[in-house]
């Protein structure tokens, strides 16, 4: 969810993002106090919400939300053997909103912004006098390794059909985790080179 990017610009960014991910945790509290109408117009509330920052990114954010199909499908299996759809259908509403809300504040936020919050949040651990440059440096690398990571495998899944009829499935695992050992050992390198990128970040801060 941290790498996800939204494809075009939208009213959304010129929120400040402290001001986005403060409205989320509000927004995600509220929906476990509300009933199972008023989750589903809450729900609605977000598509509109959604649809606000026009279709192009409605579309991309749906398509962000296809992980959620088979929980859901999940959900209702259960719920509707054991007789209480009407609590399954609260789940459901409560997970589905939820994901989308924090979907459209981290695609509509940028990555800078968001280790910027980290930063700031993490200030009275530093008045402690415990450094906190590992955990920026961290969700700055995760943020950025993770679209490399889905990139390797989709090319690494397009070359194994190119040569073989089954599906990948387990077989690209092993090359998958060769690769994200390569890529660590080159970003080491290269930040050793510099010679290391925690002065920079408090530098910048």
């Amino acid at each position: 969810m941290i790498s996800l990017t939204s494809p075009v610009e939208t009213w959304a960014h010129r929120i400040p993002a402290g001001a986005k991910l403060l409205a989320l945790s509000i927004a995600t509290l509220a929906l476990f106090l509300l009933e199972p109408f008023m989750l589903a117009m809450a729900t609605l509330a977000v598509a509109v919400l959604y649809l606000s920052a026009g279709l192009t990114f409605a579309a991309q954010g749906l398509r962000h939300l296809r992980m959620l199909w088979p929980f859901l499908l999940l959900i209702a299996v259960w719920h509707g053997v054991t007789g209480q759809a009407q609590a399954g259908a609260a789940i459901a509403l409560r997970l589905l909103a939820a994901l989308a809300l924090a979907n459209f504040v981290t695609m509509t936020t940028r990555l800078t912004d968001m280790i910027a919050i980290m930063t700031w949040l993490l200030a009275p651990l530093r008045r402690l006098g415990l450094s906190t440059c590992a955990v920026e440096l961290a969700i700055a690398m995760v943020l950025r390794f993770t679209p490399m990571l889905v990139e390797n495998g989709q090319r690494l899944a397009m070359s194994w059909r190119a040569r073989s009829r089954r599906r990948p499935g387990w077989r690209i695992v092993m090359p998958m985790a060769a690769l994200a050992l390569d890529d660590a050992d080159h970003v080491a390198e290269a930040l050793r080179a510099r010679g290391g990128i925690l002065p920079d970040i408090h530098r910048r801060n």
